[in-house]
């Protein structure tokens, strides 16, 4: 048991020597995570679009 409750204690040691990111810094990146995803997604269905419009000539 004293393995464990070790492993814990180091753990929360190691996480009080985190550099935590600010509030504002936490949502700048989420804002570009999102707009990434946007980007892509609408990458996507442009790319499927224009498959989709090549099959239907072919076919």
């Amino acid at each position: 048991m004293s393995k464990l409750t070790n492993y814990f204690r180091e753990a929360l040691y190691e996480l009080h020597k985190v550099t935590w990111p600010t509030k504002k810094q936490t949502i700048n990146y989420s804002i570009v995570v999102i707009a990434i995803a946007i980007a892509m997604a609408a990458f996507f269905a442009l790319l499927d679009y224009v498959f989709t419009w090549l099959l239907s000539i072919v076919v």
